[in-house]
Order: structure tokens, then sequence, then C-alpha cells
């Protein structure tokens, strides 16, 4: 099991930047892969970026070129650094964290509470 504390998030205008940040209570030598996600009302929530334990990241295309995830090991936190902001970044990002605990079985999927960020001028 792991717990996930996302901060960062705020208010920005358009073009503006945002990092977040979610701090995961355990090792990520032992979390498989880790993300974040975004949920926007009235929407489903989708997938924004995620990083593997080796380190092999992938973004969706909405973000590609905007946003940057990375990892801290000794720290436990993954990081997403938001550029280029557009209102419909407007959403609350939750923290993602995959565990599979033998293998050939599902991951288990940790969730943060989320953290609201809002692109608006």
């Amino acid at each position: 099991q792991v717990q996930l504390v996302e901060s960062g998030g705020g208010l920005v205008q358009p073009g503006g930047s945002l990092r977040l940040s979610c701090a995961a209570s355990r090792s990520l030598s032992v979390i498989n892969s880790m993300g974040w996600y975004r949920q926007a009302p009235g929407k489903q929530r989708e997938l924004v970026a995620g990083i593997t334990s080796g380190g092999t990241t992938n973004y969706a295309d909405f973000v590609k070129g905007r946003f940057t995830i990375s990892r801290d090991s000794a720290k436990n936190t993954v990081d997403l650094q938001m550029n280029v902001l557009k209102p419909e970044d407007t959403a609350l990002y939750y923290c993602n964290a995959k565990i599979q605990r033998a293998p050939y079985t599902r991951p288990v999927d940790y969730w943060g509470q989320g953290t609201q960020v809002t692109v608006s001028s």
C-alpha cells in the first residue's frame, strides 16, 4: 500500500506555468509506475503523463511538448512541470501509483486526493 499527497495546484493565466508534485509514502523502487491523471467537470478521468520505475515516460498527445514528468527517487516524489497552460487544462489533477504485488498479476491502483489547476485570465 502507498499514500500519495499532491501539491502545487492553483490559478494561473493562459500561457503560464505550474509545477505539481506528488509525494509517495514508500520508496519509488517498490512502485511499478506513477502518473498524473486529470478530470474536468463532466468529463472522464484521463491520463496526462506517466513514468515507469525504469524512467520511461509517456504523454497524452494534448500535452506533448508542454508538460514534463520526472521522478526523484531520493525524495520519493514525482513532479509534473506544466508549461504554456491553456484554459482547457483546467481540471482536478490526480497522482497515481501502480503496484504489482506478484508476477503475472494486475497492478493495483492507488490515488491521491487531487489538486486543482485552473487556467484563466
